[in-house]
């Protein structure tokens, strides 16, 4: 008579090895590309070190990925058995193995802060590291840069502005496209202008002569003195009164912070209407003391 006795517990729960490894083969630990995962550090090699992310395999991240800075003693950055975030840069291979990278969080970082900078209207100092046609290539905090030479103050001897710290304000930022673009010209014009205030006598040169007035340069920035600015009285001709590069003092009358733009008059500098056209000599030489009265007047006081 045969035995109908059913297999014990022990029995239905016995598990090979390969049983085992083909249900870790089987085991899908989610790592994709551009993933954010924590790992430590447990093994160097020549050109990298392996990460434990608690995967099937060590996860891999080569040294050039290790920082934006660039290193080559991985112990320095990376101390064994240290725990950080590192981000997936390439998807798991036959043998169940991705690779890290530090260097893209540090850039992305990057990026965010230099958008928030830009947000706020900061400057920020950049290192000239190359020239080309267009203008030069800077260092942005470990980023690729570039000025161009339109945008530059001295735009003549770029090549001795290699090695060179330059303040630059930022003109456009594009992660995607890594386009990082700025100019030492905006950023001076900012802070000059940033030191300008209603009210204040100013000197500067006459840059430019218009039908409608004088730019002036004041040092970084300029304003703009209109020709209904200049005298109490008619003028026929600037061009017969003034020449480019020619000095000449001021008084602030309209800031506009938005547009950057100073607006300036020697009209308030009057004694009497017409004395910029017929002495313009002896207004100029006492405008420190006429700029006292001309401010009293402009803010009413």
């Amino acid at each position: 008579m045969k035995s109908n006795s059913t297999p014990s517990p022990a029995e239905n729960l016995s598990f090979s090895r390969d049983d085992f490894a083909k249900a870790l083969e089987a085991q899908s630990y989610g790592f994709e590309k551009g993933q954010i995962v924590r790992g430590k550090v447990y093994e160097y090699t020549s050109d990298g070190a392996f990460v434990d992310i608690g995967g099937k395999s060590p996860a891999f991240l080569p040294v050039r990925e290790a920082s934006l800075q660039g290193i080559t003693d991985l112990s320095v950055l990376l101390p064994l058995q240290s725990e950080r975030e590192f981000l997936i840069i390439r998807e798991q291979d036959a043998e169940g193995q991705v690779t890290l990278s530090v260097k893209q969080l540090e850039i992305k970082a990057q990026w965010d802060r230099l958008l928030d900078l830009q947000d706020s209207g900061q400057s920020v100092q950049v290192r000239v590291s190359g020239v080309n046609k267009g203008g030069v290539t800077v260092d942005v905090e470990g980023l690729r840069g570039f000025i161009p030479r339109s945008h530059l103050i001295d735009r003549n001897n770029l090549e001795d502005l290699i090695g060179q710290l330059l303040t630059a304000t930022f003109i456009e930022l594009d992660q995607n496209r890594g386009k990082l673009v700025l100019s030492q010209r905006l950023a001076s014009q900012s802070a000059r202008f940033s030191e300008i205030e209603l009210t204040q006598l100013v000197e500067g040169t006459i840059s430019s002569i218009k039908p409608f007035g004088l730019f002036v340069d004041l040092g970084g920035t300029s304003g703009l003195l209109h020709i209904k600015q200049i005298s109490q009285n008619y003028i026929e001709s600037l061009t017969n009164l003034f020449k480019i590069g020619q000095p000449i003092k001021a008084i602030v009358v309209n800031l506009d912070e938005g547009k950057s733009r100073i607006s300036l008059s020697t009209k308030v500098l009057e004694n009497y209407p017409g004395e910029m056209l017929e002495n313009m000599a002896e207004v100029m030489d006492s405008a420190e003391a006429r700029a006292e009265r001309a401010r009293k007047n402009l803010l009413g006081s």
